[in-house]
């Protein structure tokens, strides 16, 4: 079987590498001798076909490499240094990214997967398609390149084969690391698809905004595997790692993080092309940068320039990814100074009280933030090549500066939908601000009395400012879903929830934007509770309890236990809240045989009020009695929730319109339109 998934490999590499040549020689001469296509289109037809091929034979070379790891195969040295015997099947599949060799082939994968999905759509428009497909296929090369020389998954074992492999790093152990790593690989991944089609537009100089509107549903597709992807490691860094939180600046979070914020960007500011052709060259560089930072984010977490635990070993790849990003500049710098005077803006700035204000204000935000973040995440690599030490960075410095800016973010959220385009009038303003701004001030003049002391440290102020911000901004945006729906009810006769869907359903793009927003808000309102964590830590032996706010832990017993795979010590505590007996919990700790690791498995009680977060530590080693470590962390519950929230947004978004037809209604002259709220067409 190894020797099938190499030779799958290099047929992949040749029909890209196809794809590639061919495609451009064809794009080529139909832009010189656009009167002689028929010759050109064929080849171009065939390096399309090429480009299909290559996606089949890289899923070959894909389910090959699993196939070693479902039967054992140690003589190939990845599956031998990645898996062992008695790894339960899902863990088996998790092999497939676990290693370097395994997630290069994943994202070239992945990249043909989108390149085969691309080229199948090619009568959508030949000629952009094209150009967008080879433009991948060059991208495609590379991640084939890496898999046939500097990182080959097939690489057989050297000597004697061993009868066991050294098993899956523990910490890939858990449910969610079979779901996050590829829902992350596809929104890094995905990118280049949006990127293909920017930069294949700049090239052929391509009228209009169709591109934007070809590649809008693939970047939000992307956004929202990001953002899973995102958050899933965020649960999972909360669960497994024990240590009480769920995001603590890691240099390969902070990858994750910047292509997600320069890709949110984008999704706001392209909409300025779309309704007044404004910010060509901004929205054109967007995508390159977020394109970038996706390759810099792979290329954080294989170089070994950065220390963390999610990063592979130090290797000599991260030369590779260094030229090829050099490359991917140089051609996108040379493409927009060739062709910049096809990116003249068609209108300017009107006003800064409008909808394109609040989005050129957004834009800098975010900026702002993925810069501060890219300073931190690269400054103990220059500290070290300028002063020959590396001063790091911690969570002091990004704490500073991220929290202020996303409490801004937070602020333009609400005022974006509630302002117009081009001008918004004072009377206009003053209007839709009343109730937010009346919402707001209530939340804060509540909590306050409930007890937080905003004066006392900055972390309840940020708090309360977000808690504040986030009543402001849900009011403003169900004032839109509700001026709508009325107008509706109005003019149909149909109840409220009825109005509201058929009001989403004109307009699924706005309104499932507006449901983003709100569960973006959610998610603040999750992060803010970490303001008021408390933690406790002790020896518990039995019948020893700990208090902890209102509750109280009582051991009940501590044992051992063994199969195949690890060995286990944990603890069993009976759980009481207010002298009333609530759960029962058992915090624990694994000793992996086949690697030789010991990993926390985190016991968690979740309401939508607070998390009781119990870790077995160990035990100490004088009195042999377990360590517990208690945290109770307010509000976590609510991130998750607003992550779901974002996604089903972002899904309606994707949902086309209802037509005249489907809503019941005849077509009417523009005129007799059922008059909707300003900006509820957008």
């Amino acid at each position: 079987m190894a020797a099938f998934g190499s030779f799958a490999i290099l047929l992949g590499l040749v029909l890209c590498a196809y794809n590639f040549l061919v495609g451009a020689i064809a794009l080529r001469q139909i832009a010189v001798h656009p009167q002689t296509s028929f010759g050109p289109e064929r080849l171009a037809e065939s390096a399309r076909r090429a480009g299909i091929g290559s996606f089949i034979a890289l899923s070959a070379a894909a389910f090959a490499l699993i196939y070693c790891a479902f039967t054992n195969d140690f003589s190939v040295s990845y599956i031998l240094h990645h898996s062992n015997r008695a790894l339960p099947w899902p863990y088996k599949f998790a092999a497939l990214w676990s290693g370097q060799e395994g997630s290069l082939l994943l994202w070239a994968w992945l990249l043909a997967a989108y390149g085969f999905v691309l080229r199948v759509r090619h009568k959508v428009d030949v000629k952009l398609t094209a150009y967008a497909s080879t433009i991948l296929a060059a991208v495609q090369v590379f991640f084939t390149l890496l898999i046939v020389f500097p990182a080959p998954p097939f690489a057989l074992t050297q000597g004697v084969v061993p009868a066991d492999g050294f098993g899956l790093n523990p910490l890939l152990q858990y449910p969610e690391m079979v779901i996050h790593p590829p829902m992350l690989y596809l929104g890094y991944v995905g990118f280049s698809v949006p990127f293909a089609f920017a930069l294949g537009a700049l090239m052929m100089r391509y009228p209009g905004e169709k591109w934007i509107h070809i590649t809008r549903r693939w970047t939000m597709v992307t956004w929202l595997f990001l953002t899973c992807g995102i958050f899933l490691g965020m649960h999972w860094a909360y669960a497994v790692l024990g240590w009480g939180g769920y995001w603590g600046w890691d240099p390969v979070e902070n990858a994750s993080l910047m292509p997600w914020l320069t890709g949110t960007a984008f999704l706001h500011s392209v909409m300025m092309q779309e309704k007044r052709g404004m910010m060509k060259s901004w929205n054109v560089w967007l995508i390159f940068t977020t394109f970038m930072l996706s390759i810099l984010g792979t290329l954080l977490t294989r170089s070994g320039l950065v220390s963390s635990v999610h990063a592979f070993a130090e290797s000599s790849i991260g030369t590779w990814f260094w030229v090829f990003l050099l490359i991917v500049f140089s051609v996108c710098l040379f493409t927009y100074i060739l062709q910049r005077d096809h990116l003249q803006s068609e209108h300017k700035l009107e006003s800064l009280i409008s909808r394109e204000s609040s989005f050129l204000f957004n834009n800098l935000v975010l900026l702002a933030a993925c810069f501060t973040i890219l300073w931190g995440t690269l400054f103990p690599i220059i500290s070290e090549y300028v002063e020959g030490s590396k001063v790091t960075v911690g969570p002091p410095f990004y704490n500073r500066v991220a929290v202020p800016i996303g409490i801004f973010l937070l602020f333009l959220t609400g005022i974006g939908p509630i302002l117009a385009w081009r001008s918004t009038s004072f009377k206009s303003v003053q209007r839709n601000f009343l109730w937010p701004c009346i919402a707001g001030a209530v939340a804060a003049l509540v909590l306050m009395a409930s007890g937080m002391r905003p004066w006392q440290d900055m972390g309840t102020l940020y708090s309360l400012m977000t808690f504040s911000l986030a009543a402001l901004v849900v009011t403003a945006v169900g004032s839109e879903f509700w001026r709508g729906a009325r107008v509706i009810q109005r003019h149909t006769g149909m109840n409220m929830l009825f109005s509201l869907v058929q009001l989403t359903r004109r307009n699924t793009r706005r309104y499932g934007g507006h449901l983003v927003h709100i569960g973006v808000v959610i998610v603040f309102i999750g992060l803010a509770g970490s303001a008021f964590n408390q933690s406790n830590e002790q020896e518990m032996g039995f019948h020893d309890s700990m208090t902890i706010g209102q509750y109280r832990l009582v051991c009940q017993s501590y044992t051992q236990d063994s199969n195949a795979n690890y060995d286990s010590e944990y603890e069993l505590l009976n759980v009481y809240k207010n002298g009333k007996f609530l759960t029962q919990m058992a915090p624990e700790r694994r000793f992996y045989h086949a690697s030789q690791q010991t990993e926390t498995m985190v016991a968690n009680h979740s309401t939508l009020e607070r998390d009781l977060y119990v870790v077995y530590e160990g035990r100490n080693q004088d009195t042999n009695q377990p360590i517990i470590k208690v945290i109770l962390n307010p509000l976590v519950a609510w991130i998750w929730i607003g992550v779901a929230v974002m996604a089903f947004g972002t899904l309606l978004a994707l949902v086309p319109n209802m037509s005249a037809e489907q809503a019941g209604r005849p077509r009417k002259p523009a005129e007799e339109e059922v008059a909707l709220p300003a900006g509820a067409g957008d």
